[in-house]
């Protein structure tokens, strides 16, 4: 198993390099704008986890 370096890591959303040290408070991002945009994709549903979608009638009803 290779281990990863620091110098390895890069943003998730825009690739920029060496992202991943302790002075970036918004790591794995490069910045805040980069958070903000990957928390608007998954909140658009324009980024998933892969798996089988969950049937409505599974999902609980408060009642």
């Amino acid at each position: 198993m290779t281990k990863i370096k620091k110098e390895d890591i890069v943003c998730p959303t825009c690739a920029k390099e060496k992202t991943w040290n302790p002075e970036n408070k918004f790591r794995p991002f490069c910045s805040d704008r980069c958070r903000l945009i990957d928390l608007g994709e998954w909140a658009s549903d324009s980024r998933k986890l892969p798996g089988d979608p969950v049937p409505p009638d599974e999902f609980g009803e408060d009642k």
